[in-house]
């Protein structure tokens, strides 16, 4: 368990369309086997004074009935400044578009902090 000092804690989060690959017969839609997608997140306001917790979810999926739904999301490459999120499917699974949304919490600095030099 992460104990973070109340007047420390900083959240942030957003929603962001992965990809629509149904519009230009993309690889999730029209591809097989193992396929994957990347997009880099930058918290806003400079990130957090260390590595943050994070938690992505799909918001929106469009995904075809005629083969099996096989799905994995997670945010990877968390830095206090930010991560990405990554999408991953196989075998026959055709997947027209998804939507992500995220939440980040952590310490963020404080106007007491002061460092010597």
């Amino acid at each position: 368990m992460r104990r973070i000092r109340s007047h420390r804690l900083g959240v942030d989060q957003g929603s962001q369309v992965l990809f629509s690959d149904f519009e230009h017969d993309g690889q999730m839609w029209t591809g097989e086997g193992a396929r994957e997608f990347r997009l880099p997140v930058a918290f806003k306001d400079g990130g957090f004074s260390d590595v943050p917790m994070v938690q992505v979810g799909m918001s929106m999926w469009d995904l075809d009935q005629k083969t099996n739904q096989r799905v994995d999301l997670a945010a990877e490459s968390i830095t206090p400044i930010g991560f990405e999120i990554v999408f991953r499917t196989w075998g026959d699974t055709r997947v027209a578009r998804v939507r992500a949304d995220w939440i980040a919490m952590g310490e963020i600095e404080d106007e007491d902090d002061w460092a010597l030099y």
